[in-house]
């Protein structure tokens, strides 16, 4: 059964922080709240975790996961970022939003889209996944949190595009180590792509994070 950790969505507790960092770091996979969906991830240089998130959502080996990192000079050290590139994000970042860019060499190949070299990267306007990076000092997997395979007779009423905390927890209770509970319901609506491994930015999908009429992106 996974660990409960609790953790106040605004002002996440320092001393809890670090219990879940060090568990990070020993290869556990945890369910934990972003700024749009739950997800499920782990330290990004664990390579065991890394593998069992992509079996846990059937996610095959070619296609990429994204993960989370704290800033924008930050993104640079996992991202090739071209000038109209980083003026985009600068100006959209913490925030829904999911970058697609080519990826450097400290992004491992398991992580990775293996034919266009490329990766998706988000800054998530988010306390508790803040304090989790910076405790941590490396970027999180964050792929989200769908209902798999459900024991349907378990949740009579249950909507799976939908589900309640307590069918969430009690659906990953026993297929990861760690649960984030910020005391709030789930949300679900996910973040907006975008692609920038070209100089002309396109959307891949609409989703939480709003474009500003301005930006005249497609």
């Amino acid at each position: 059964m996974a660990e409960i950790y609790n953790l106040n969505p605004e002002t996440p507790q320092t001393r809890t922080v670090n219990q879940i960092v060090s568990e990070l770091r020993s290869g556990a996979v945890m369910l934990y709240p972003t700024d749009t969906v739950y997800a499920i991830g782990c330290d990004l240089n664990s390579k065991s975790a890394v593998k069992r998130v992509r079996e846990l959502k059937k996610i095959s080996n070619d296609k990429p996961l994204t993960f989370l990192c704290p800033s924008l000079s930050n993104i640079a050290m996992y991202a090739q970022v071209h000038d109209v590139a980083y003026r985009l994000m600068r100006s959209l970042i913490p925030g829904a939003y999911t970058f697609i860019l080519p990826a450097t060499k400290l992004v491992p190949k398991l992580v990775m889209n293996p034919k266009r070299k490329t990766t998706g990267i988000r800054v998530p306007d988010s306390p508790i996944c803040l304090a989790l990076l910076e405790s941590l000092g490396n970027p999180v997997i964050s792929t989200s949190a769908n209902l798999i395979e459900v024991e349907m007779d378990k949740f009579e009423s249950l909507d799976i595009s939908n589900p309640s905390q307590i069918e969430l927890f009690d659906h990953f209770s026993k297929l990861v180590d760690v649960i984030v509970d910020n005391g709030l319901e789930p949300r679900y609506k996910v973040s907006t792509i975008l692609d920038l491994t070209e100089v002309e930015p396109k959307i891949i999908r609409q989703g939480l994070g709003k474009l500003p009429d301005y930006l005249n992106i497609h």
